[in-house]
């Protein structure tokens, strides 16, 4: 079963990106923007993991967390832009599972929503397969055909999306949204470098080449050698 999660979180900017990074990663997502209706939501229906910023209009982060925990046992993962020990506390009191501060590392909160699934029994371990290529998901294991490949965390987040896309074009935007995240302002080369390198390790065992570069356009994952696939 596809885990469901609610993000409840006011700013309309981080809610669309964390909506398209975790439906990439194959999660069912749901979203409210204010402490009311995301509490409603989650009293309403069955989620898996809830999201919950703490700065919220109307009711409270903290409060929307209080609530929750006097009627379900539903994982919350805590997310706001205030770094207080303090508030950490406060958030850990009212009944959070975790607690992550913005702006955060998408690696760091993708990692953090995994293992509370796990945790909780939301998360079924995977194996992505695209003709020769595999990628174990709970191992963080990459293979060409039965050759190990070692990837760094942003190798592996760009090899994951192209694992849940394949055949599909992917511009650029989209993949700087989804692997670096949604307030990335480093270098403009920085994907170009990150995909030759990727690359050089899928085919360093003479492997042909299966991540193209589509020009005006972005890449792709796609074995040329299937016609119409």
């Amino acid at each position: 079963m596809v885990p469901r999660i609610l993000v409840i979180d006011d700013d309309q900017k981080i809610t669309a990106f964390l909506n398209r990074t975790l439906t990439y990663e194959g999660y069912q997502v749901e979203a409210a923007n204010d402490g009311e209706s995301g509490l409603n939501a989650a009293l309403e229906a069955d989620f898996d993991l809830i999201v919950l910023d703490l700065m919220l209009p109307g009711l409270s982060g903290w409060e929307v967390c209080r609530r929750l925990r006097q009627a379900s046992t539903v994982p919350i993962l805590m997310l706001t832009a205030r770094d207080e020990v303090a508030d950490r506390v406060r958030g850990l009191d009212s009944g959070a599972d975790d607690y992550i501060v913005k702006p955060f590392a998408l690696e760091e909160l993708l990692a953090r929503v995994r293992a509370i699934l796990r945790r909780h029994g939301g998360l079924t371990p995977e194996t992505l397969e695209y003709t020769d290529l595999k990628l174990d998901t709970a191992a963080r294991e990459a293979y060409r055909g039965t050759r190990a490949i070692q990837l760094t965390a942003t190798e592996y987040g760009l090899l994951l999306l192209f694992l849940r896309n394949p055949r599909h074009v992917l511009s650029r935007d989209l993949i700087m949204d989804r692997v670096w995240g949604y307030d990335y302002d480093g270098e403009s080369n920085v994907l170009e470098v990150h995909i030759g390198n990727l690359r050089q390790k899928l085919e360093s065992g003479g492997e042909k080449r299966l991540i193209h570069t589509v020009r005006g356009a972005g890449y792709v994952l796609r074995d040329l050698d299937i016609r119409g696939r």
